[in-house]
């Protein structure tokens, strides 16, 4: 997240961010979506990947509040301290409903697709 351009929007550099994750599934599809399965039909597994996930949220949104504070950035107001956490927590969520949807297609859909179609579903229009 820290290494997206400075002129580029949040939700785009969230999106980008992504990509890390996203590179995974697709350098090893098959062990990605068995641990994908495995992940959801497990309660106790699917519970720890969410609070991981949940550890998450705080160092995306401080990368997201620290390029707020950067220059070059385009002179619009400061966010609330709430925004940046908002919109990692959304960006996540994001994450997490594009893999369901690839897991359950068993991985027949490209998650890099799903991922962009999931953020596009709540870029304002």
């Amino acid at each position: 997240m820290r290494a997206r351009p400075s002129g580029e929007d949040d939700w785009t550099a969230l999106r980008r961010a992504l990509d890390a994750i996203v590179e995974y599934h697709r350098q090893d599809p098959v062990g990605a979506l068995a641990v994908s399965r495995l992940i959801m039909e497990t309660p106790a597994l699917c519970a720890r990947s969410q609070e991981k996930q949940n550890g998450w949220r705080p160092a995306l949104a401080q990368a997201l509040a620290e390029r707020d504070r950067r220059p070059g950035r385009d002179g619009a107001p400061q966010p609330t301290a709430l925004g940046p956490s908002v919109r990692a927590a959304a960006a996540l969520n994001c994450l997490n409903i594009a893999v369901d949807h690839w897991t359950a297609s068993g991985g027949r859909l490209d998650l890099d697709d799903l991922l962009d179609e999931a953020f596009a579903a709540l870029t304002p229009q």
